[in-house]
């Protein structure tokens, strides 16, 4: 990164999708992941004070069956998949980073007992929202 980026703007990103919360949990991540990682204060807003911006839209979320049980027909895993598009603009606009289309994947198992029964697609996203945070701080430090 350049050495005049010294504070960081991270708003809440932008959610296209009906995931409940998504963008929240997403933002949250990459926020702790550049805290943890980097010597950059991190603002959740945008402002004057930011010296650049980091942006983010997430444009979908999908859940799909994997693998069915053979003797009941029903899903026995899944896969949640989001895609998104991240930008980085430093205070006179110039991009410092861009990807317009991450795409993270997370397989989860489905409870094949009804009384039972755990939603596992929340901790899917929550384990795809750590690894997209990790993967982004990486692309963006490693980016200069």
């Amino acid at each position: 990164m350049p050495q005049t980026v010294r504070v960081l703007a991270v708003p809440m990103f932008t959610n296209q999708t009906q995931t409940y919360r998504l963008e929240q949990i997403l933002t949250r991540d990459v926020v702790r992941e550049f805290i943890a990682r980097t010597r950059y204060r991190v603002m959740n807003t945008t402002g004057d004070s930011a010296d650049a911006t980091l942006t983010g839209t997430i444009l979908s979320a999908q859940s799909s069956p994997l693998t069915y049980d053979a003797q009941s027909g029903r899903i026995s895993s899944a896969e949640v998949t989001v895609t998104m598009k991240v930008s980085l603009v430093d205070r006179s606009g110039r991009v410092l980073f861009e990807n317009p289309n991450y795409s993270f994947r997370q397989q989860y198992q489905v409870s094949r007992e009804v009384t039972s029964f755990f939603e596992e697609e929340t901790p899917a996203l929550l384990r795809m929202s750590r690894d997209f945070a990790r993967t982004l701080v990486s692309d963006v430090l490693e980016g200069f």
